[in-house]
């Protein structure tokens, strides 16, 4: 089979691969669709992020979707030829976090397309991979196409993003930082019951998908320096500021526009450590949340887009073809051409 395989910063290949059996429990997918996400950028361009760097030839890839093509002994509940989006998180289900139902924090996790050990997690874009049968949600509606599903990871770190912020029924919400996350974080909020939602960006192109995602307005904080002053007064506007930016000023601004006691959810990740106004914290007795991927919150993702609660089809605005990859990596970190990128496989 073929892969798409980093060796190091901006070298992608397609490397040809040992084709893979399941073992027991386990089953073979055709993989058919591939998001490109932050980290595999970081990996692409820099050869990884902070002190975690690519010391092995690695096959990037947690986003995507695929078909049954093969079932391994003892699975059941699976059927060849069944469409599934694929849960990039493999906890190890005996360490104390994942026995106290928190196992995205699994001390032993194993996560698609990771170089955080070594050897290295590879990834999934492949033209086949072997899951486990626990990694496999199949789709609960035939519409939903092959990219939309991909889209289940993604969507699965907003949802699990909008639940650390706690009670959403009501709520005014702030968004900082519209890249796919962000514009995902504002739609799970709409569907939490938050009644207003503002989202901040840089990118236009961005702001217009947050828009179609249901916020009721967006501002572009370069061109329109001053629009976020008005929620600064008496000591704040918003109740929830999801911060998806990972920038040092975004969370200046969302610190001064949240209100006393609210909740600020830190969803996004900078290059560096950032700097915290803890003064302003402390005397606005702020809540400050961080989130880290998901769990159950993969299954939810797929129920709501099965039962079309959650459009995720407009954020996926370039798709090419596994040969054009280099291409693909290229354009997905510019936001003004392109929201989420999509790789085919098959």
């Amino acid at each position: 089979m073929r892969a798409l395989v980093i060796h190091a910063p901006k070298d992608l290949r397609i490397d040809t691969l040992e084709d893979l059996e399941p073992g027991p429990g386990q089953v073979r997918i055709n993989i058919a669709v591939g998001g490109v996400c932050g980290s595999d950028l970081h990996y692409y361009h820099h050869g990884g992020f902070g002190a975690v760097r690519i010391k092995e030839p690695m096959i990037p890839g947690h986003e995507v979707s695929g078909h049954i093509a093969q079932l391994g002994a003892g699975v059941s509940g699976l059927e060849v030829g069944a469409a599934v989006a694929i849960c990039p998180s493999r906890p190890c289900a005996a360490c104390r976090y994942c026995l106290e139902g928190k196992a995205n924090h699994c001390t032993d996790m194993r996560f698609y397309g990771s170089a955080m050990r070594f050897p290295h997690i590879q990834g999934a874009f492949a033209q086949a991979v072997v899951a486990d049968a626990s990694q496999c949600v199949v789709a609960a509606s035939d519409s939903l196409t092959p990219g939309e599903l991909a889209m289940a990871e993604p969507l699965s770190v907003a949802l699990h993003a909008v639940r650390r912020a706690g009670d959403m029924l009501g709520a005014r919400v702030l968004v900082t930082g519209c890249g796919p996350i962000g514009v995902l974080v504002a739609a799970a909020a709409r569907r939490a019951g938050a009644t207003e939602i503002v989202v901040t960006d840089v990118a236009n192109r961005a702001l217009e998908h947050a828009l179609g995602a249901g916020a009721d307005r967006v501002i572009n904080v370069t061109q329109n320096a001053d629009a976020m002053d008005a929620y600064a007064a008496d000591k704040g506007y918003f109740d929830v500021v999801f911060e998806a930016s990972g920038v040092a000023s975004a969370l200046s601004t969302a610190l001064q526009a949240i209100r006393a006691r609210g909740v600020l959810v830190q969803v996004g990740l900078g290059a560096g450590d950032v700097s915290v106004p803890m003064n302003l914290i402390v005397a606005k007795e702020i809540d400050l949340r961080g989130t880290f991927r998901f769990h159950e919150e993969f299954h939810w993702a797929v129920e709501l887009m099965s039962k079309q609660l959650i459009d995720v089809k407009p954020l996926i605005t370039a798709t090419y073809a596994m040969e054009d990859a280099v291409a693909a990596f290229e354009i997905a970190g510019d936001r003004e051409r392109s929201l989420k990128t999509h790789i085919t496989f098959n």
